[in-house]
């Protein structure tokens, strides 16, 4: 006789009470939603705004690419120190590398680090730097750091535990069990975590730059400022541009570590 199977409620998994929580959370945010109360054209105003960005200024061009490129390379370095200062800190956050008295002290700094916005480590970098691309540097570089060391600390422990756990069974050491038994599993994964954290900082070198932490943010701080909108709307094209063809780039990359099986051919 066939064990009978469970019926109504004892049929949901955690994944579906996860949903089910998170859908009524939403409905109890959304309902205390609310607006300015006034009678305002939400339309009107938004295409009055609109606008004023047409038709886009583009002399100021050549000032968008230097700032552009100047963002780019913030983008850069501080996502190279972020994925070198992130991967000790991913390992002592893992729970299955390193003992709960290192782990969870680990987390608690990594949350932390995580708890500050990227705009408010630019602020502070600012205030010991002061006003470049420097300050723009050490903000995204700590505040990625946070970020890629919970992605990576996260990936270390879904990875399988097989391998190194059979290695150190034949003698090998725990540093030895990790290089050949885990890091092969997660290298594509930590590549991909670092492509999205460059796409990630792209953006936002473009937002500290608000607060004097160089790139093209400035650009759109003097541009507000004075209600240069057409020109402000070539920055934002500009920074379109850019990402657009950063997550071409990756997708690329991606595509090329995780190449897709071809069908096999007729005949």
């Amino acid at each position: 006789m066939s064990p009978s199977r469970p019926t109504g409620w004892r049929r949901l998994d955690g994944v579906d009470w996860s949903m089910a929580i998170f859908v009524v959370l939403v409905c109890v945010a959304a309902s205390g939603i609310r607006g300015s109360g006034r009678e305002l054209d939400y339309w009107g105003n938004f295409t009055a705004f609109a606008g004023r960005f047409l038709p886009p200024d583009w002399s100021v061009l050549p000032d968008v690419g230097w700032a552009m490129l100047e963002t780019a390379r913030i983008a850069l370095v501080s996502t190279a120190i972020a994925m070198l200062a992130s991967l000790p800190l991913a390992l002592a956050a893992a729970r299955t590398v390193s003992p709960w008295w290192i782990a969870i002290p680990a987390r608690l700094v990594l949350n932390a680090v995580r708890s500050v916005p990227a705009l408010v480590w630019a602020v502070l970098a600012v205030a010991i730097t002061g006003p470049n691309a420097l300050a723009g540097c050490l903000a995204l570089s700590g505040y990625s750091a946070g970020y890629l060391a919970k992605f990576f600390s996260e990936s270390i422990d879904a990875a399988d535990q097989w391998p190194a756990r059979s290695l150190q069974a034949m003698g090998a050491r725990p540093v030895q069990a990790f290089r050949w038994g885990t890091w092969p599993q997660l290298r594509p994964q930590l590549a991909s975590h670092v492509l999205w954290m460059l796409e990630y900082n792209l953006r936002s070198a473009a937002i500290v730059g608000y607060v004097g932490a160089g790139g093209v943010g400035l650009l759109l701080q003097t541009y507000q400022e004075y209600g240069d909108w057409d020109r402000f709307g070539v920055v934002l094209l500009a920074i379109l541009a850019l990402v657009t063809v950063i997550d071409y780039a990756g997708q690329r990359i991606r595509d090329l570590w995780n190449p897709q099986p071809r069908p096999p051919a007729d005949g």
